[in-house]
Formats: C-alpha cells, sequence, structure tokens
C-alpha cells in the first residue's frame, strides 16, 4: 500500500499576515509543496529572510522594473530571481498589490519525494538536498517559469499548513549581504539540522521568539 500523503492543509492569501517581517516569521513551520505527474515532493520551512519595503537589499528597492514584478503582486505569489548567473531562489510576495517587498525561501527539511530530489542532487546527503535557497530550488525542480506563480492556489507549486498552534521561532540577521547586515530579518527553527548558513550563528542573541500559526 503507497504511503498516504501528508495531510497539508493550504495557505490562502487572508491566512499571510499583510507584512513582511511577520510573514517571514509566520512562514517557519509551513510546507511548501510541488506536485508532479511522477508524486509529490514536500518540505517544512525552517528558514526565511524578510526583505521588507524600503530595504536597500531588496530586488524591489529600485521600484517596479520587468524583472521584479512579480514581488509587486499581492502577497503570496512567487518571485524566482536567477542569482550570480547560478542558482534560482524562491522568495514569496510579502505586501498589499503594487507594494515591493518578499521574503526568500531559505531551507526546507525534505518530507515527501525523497527520490524525486535526490534524482535532481544525486550524491548529495538528505540534510542537504534543500538546505540552502539554490539548493531548495535545485531539489524541488523550480525555475525562472515559476516566478509570478500563486503560491496560494493548492496547485502545482504551493504552500500549507499542518500544524496549529505555537512554534518556537530564533531569529538572527540575515546572511550573505554588504549592507543592511544589522537587521534581525532572519527567521529559522530551532534545533533544525535543515537549517543553512554558519551553525553559530543559530546560538545569536536574538534568538528564543515564537510565533503562532493558528489559522
Amino acid at each position: 500500500m503507497p504511503n498516504q500523503p501528508l495531510p497539508i492543509l493550504p495557505l490562502l492569501r487572508d491566512n499571510l499576515p499583510l507584512d513582511t517581517v511577520e510573514l517571514a516569521r509566520f512562514m517557519v513551520g509551513k510546507y511548501l509543496v510541488r506536485d508532479l505527474p511522477e508524486g509529490r515532493i514536500s518540505g517544512r520551512i525552517v528558514e526565511t529572510e524578510a526583505y521588507p519595503v524600503g530595504d536597500s537589499t531588496s530586488h524591489a528597492f529600485p521600484g517596479r522594473r520587468p524583472y521584479n514584478g512579480s514581488m509587486f503582486l499581492a502577497r503570496g505569489h512567487a518571485y524566482v530571481r536567477l542569482t550570480y548567473g547560478l542558482s534560482y531562489m524562491l522568495n514569496m510576495s510579502a505586501e498589499a498589490q503594487e507594494v515591493g517587498a518578499g521574503i526568500l525561501l531559505r531551507a526546507i527539511e525534505p518530507l515527501e519525494g525523497l527520490p524525486l530530489m535526490e534524482a535532481r542532487r544525486p550524491g548529495v546527503p538528505l540534510r542537504d538536498l534543500a538546505r540552502g535557497p539554490g539548493r531548495l530550488t535545485a531539489a524541488l525542480g523550480i525555475g525562472q517559469s515559476f516566478d509570478g506563480r500563486d503560491l496560494c492556489a493548492g496547485r502545482d507549486l504551493w504552500i500549507g499548513v499542518i500544524e496549529k498552534g505555537d512554534v518556537p521561532i530564533g531569529v538572527t540577521t540575515r546572511i550573505g549581504l554588504s549592507r543592511e547586515m544589522h537587521r534581525p530579518l532572519r527567521f529559522f527553527e530551532p534545533g533544525s539540522a535543515f537549517v543553512s548558513g554558519p551553525r553559530k550563528l543559530l546560538l545569536a542573541p536574538y534568538s528564543g521568539m515564537s510565533t503562532n500559526t493558528q489559522i
């Protein structure tokens, strides 16, 4: 008898906080799902970063351009961008329509469809399949064609929830930036082996917050 899929329920747009920082915190512990003809891939989101309105490191900071239009869609749409010509990054629009801001989905704990992920990243240990934003998109087969996708539609590529209640959240500064490095805008699941970046950051003094995932 085949394994039953996890009971993941789609997150509707009205479930999502209408604030970039709150949304980045809220998404830790939720689920990212990719439905394919060969089966489902899913993982628990364990790490995000916020890029709020007015942040000079955000791709939306210059204003709406042909390449960043998805960041100005209503919250819950995918913004996919090739970075350094090497890796795609999956972001999610985070504010009201025409307000440019987003969150970066940095890492997931792989749960379903492991053979499908491993086929895309052969020889990689489970811990590293989707531990980091470029690895995440590679494991799930997410490329430029997903830019602008509605992640609240519950099909193809979508976000969902299982657990309800309080989830512990750790907070640190963001990774890999050359400015605005002091801002505590990176959120993660404490104790998760699937969080990316230096281990020492996980012990930063900002850690220990929590969020309510009741919807």
